[in-house]
C-alpha cells in the first residue's frame, strides 16, 4: 500500500479554503442542502487525492476538485446516494483527462514542482525522514505520470486510496474481472517505472 496522507495531508488545509465557498454563498441551509454539505465534507478529500495523483499538482487538484463538486451540486438530484462516490470518481478522472490534454506536453508533468514538495511535508518530523519521504513521493509521482490510463487510475484508487475492487470497477465502470487483471498489470508498469527512475537518479 502506497501512501496517501504523506503526500497530501498538509494540502487538505488549502484545499479545504479553495471549496469552502460552497458553504458561504447565500443559499438557506434547508435539508437539501445539509445533505450536500455532508456529502462534500465526506467525499472531497478523496476527489482531491485522486485528482492530486492523477494531474500531480496541488493546484491542479484543488481547480478539478472544486469543479467536481460544483457539478455534484447541479447534477444533484440526478446522482443516486448510494453511487455518489462512483459518480464522483468517474467525473473526477474525465475532468483530470481534459486537463491533461490541454497540457501543451505530457512531459510536462515529470518535472517536480519543489513548492509542492515543500508543502506535502511540511510537519513534525526529523529532516532524515523528511528527506526519505519526499524521495520516495516524488518518485512515485514520477512513475506514476509514466504509468498509462487505466491502470494508473486503477493503481491509484486500490493502493493509494485503498478502494475495493467492486467500487473500483463500478467507479470506472469496469467488470470486477477486468479490474483485477488491469490492477495485476498496473502493479507491474509502476514498479518498472520506480526502477527505471531510481536507475537514472543512479547513473
Amino acid at each position: 500500500m502506497y501512501p496517501e496522507t504523506t503526500m497530501q495531508s498538509s494540502t487538505h488545509r488549502s484545499e479545504d479554503r479553495r471549496v469552502g465557498f460552497l458553504f458561504n454563498n447565500g443559499h438557506t441551509p434547508g435539508s437539501e442542502y445539509k445533505r450536500y454539505e455532508k456529502l462534500v465534507l465526506g467525499y472531497q478529500h478523496r476527489v482531491y487525492g485522486f485528482a492530486f495523483y492523477l494531474l500531480g499538482d496541488r493546484e491542479g487538484a484543488e481547480d478539478v476538485t472544486q469543479e467536481v463538486l460544483l457539478r455534484l451540486w447541479k447534477h444533484r438530484d440526478g446522482v443516486d446516494e448510494d453511487r455518489v462516490l462512483a459518480w464522483l470518481l468517474r467525473v473526477t478522472r474525465n475532468a483530470c483527462m481534459d486537463e491533461l490534454r490541454k497540457r501543451m506536453t505530457y512531459h510536462n508533468l515529470v518535472d517536480v514542482d519543489s513548492e509542492r514538495v515543500d508543502h506535502a511535508m511540511a510537519g513534525g518530523l526529523a529532516p532524515d525522514v523528511e528527506t526519505e519521504q519526499a524521495d520516495f513521493q516524488r518518485r512515485l509521482q514520477r512513475a506514476l505520470n509514466q504509468v498509462a490510463e487505466p491502470y494508473r487510475s486503477i493503481v491509484i484508487l486500490r493502493e493509494i486510496q485503498d478502494m475495493k475492487y467492486e467500487d473500483i470497477g463500478d467507479a470506472l465502470g469496469l467488470p470486477l474481472n477486468t479490474v483485477k487483471v488491469y490492477l495485476h498489470r498496473g502493479r507491474k508498469m509502476l514498479r518498472e517505472q520506480l526502477s527505471e527512475v531510481l536507475e537514472r537518479e543512479t547513473t
